[in-house]
């Protein structure tokens, strides 16, 4: 019989083997100092159109409701720092996050992986594995279990890692060890704040959606509001200028992962050729890409915008 230190560890390794850059561990129960704090969120309308944020409020909060039996929650962390940023002065510009393959295939492929081979290790453990899918508060749990703190951008970050990493969890009906949070090392820093083109960080670790270019060019389903068009400076799919500005990004190292390599013509097109992207080059450049979630014509109206 496995302790609980054995099961941790092997769980630790599999992460690390399947290229994952962290992996922390955090008992599966309800998330108390969350409920207030999204609860005041939601009341103040800072989800925008986002009403799915509304739903599954217990199951968002509590990941035995979500996943009956569930006592363990496995935070994973895996880079997609590019080799080249492609987000040029004078020119439209895409999230780092998007300049491959969709990250949610990528990710979800290794997270089947990673359960038959706990299957392999452990033995029969029930669960299930989230990327960005279902109501789970991610960055909450990465921030119990130590993969990072929460940074002043509501994004996770980590001393000598900054955080251009996606974040995903297994919930599993395994006792494990668990690992603690780690300090907080924004300080006096507001460098994300100060820097956000459309002030939409009105304070620390919370994001007015409304003006977040990231939800305006990606969930927002509607025309971008005219007052904010002028200060989407460039940005055409998601914003990464908050990250960009953050002190501790200076330490990310470039992903090793052939699959998050950009699509060759992404970096080639320039203004006039964004403005004049016909439905098949978008097809082509974007055909496995996270851009495809705002469509041709999403990504229209968006290079529209950021034009005013």
């Amino acid at each position: 019989m496995q302790s609980k230190s054995e099961r941790s560890h092997i769980i630790k390794k599999i992460a690390h083997d399947l290229g994952f850059m962290f992996c922390g561990i955090a008992k599966a129960e309800f998330l108390e100092e969350e409920a207030p704090r999204l609860e005041k969120w939601l009341k103040q309308n800072m989800h925008g159109k986002m009403s799915y944020m509304e739903n599954h409020f217990d199951k968002r909060l509590d990941p035995t409701k979500l996943v009956p039996g569930a006592k363990s929650v496995v935070s994973l962390a895996y880079n997609y720092y590019p080799e080249q940023d492609l987000a040029q002065k004078d020119n439209f510009k895409v999230a780092k996050y998007a300049y491959g393959k969709d990250y949610h295939f990528v990710i979800k492929e290794k997270l089947k992986t990673f359960m038959d081979l706990v299957h392999e290790q452990v033995g029969a453990v029930d669960g299930r594995v989230f990327v960005d899918s279902a109501p789970v508060m991610e960055r909450a749990w990465a921030a119990k279990s130590g993969v990072g703190w929460i940074g002043k951008n509501s994004l996770i970050l980590r001393k000598q890692a900054g955080s251009f990493f996606f974040l995903s969890e297994l919930i599993i009906d395994l006792e494990l060890e668990y690992d603690g949070p780690v300090k907080d090392y924004c300080g006096t820093c507001t460098a994300c704040m100060d820097h956000c083109p459309t002030d939409a960080i009105p304070e620390p670790t919370v994001i007015d959606s409304n003006k977040c270019i990231s939800y305006l060019t990606i969930e927002l389903k509607d025309e971008i509001p005219n007052d904010l068009q002028a200060n989407m400076d460039d940005w055409i799919f998601g914003c990464d200028v908050c990250q960009d500005v953050c002190p501790w990004n200076r330490f990310s190292k470039p992903h090793q992962e052939p699959a998050f390599t950009p699509h060759s013509q992404l970096g080639q097109l320039d203004k006039k050729e964004w403005k004049e992207l016909t439905r098949e080059v978008f097809n082509e450049i974007f055909r496995k890409s996270a851009v495809k979630r705002t469509k041709f014509e999403g990504l229209k109206r968006n290079i529209e915008a950021a034009d005013h």
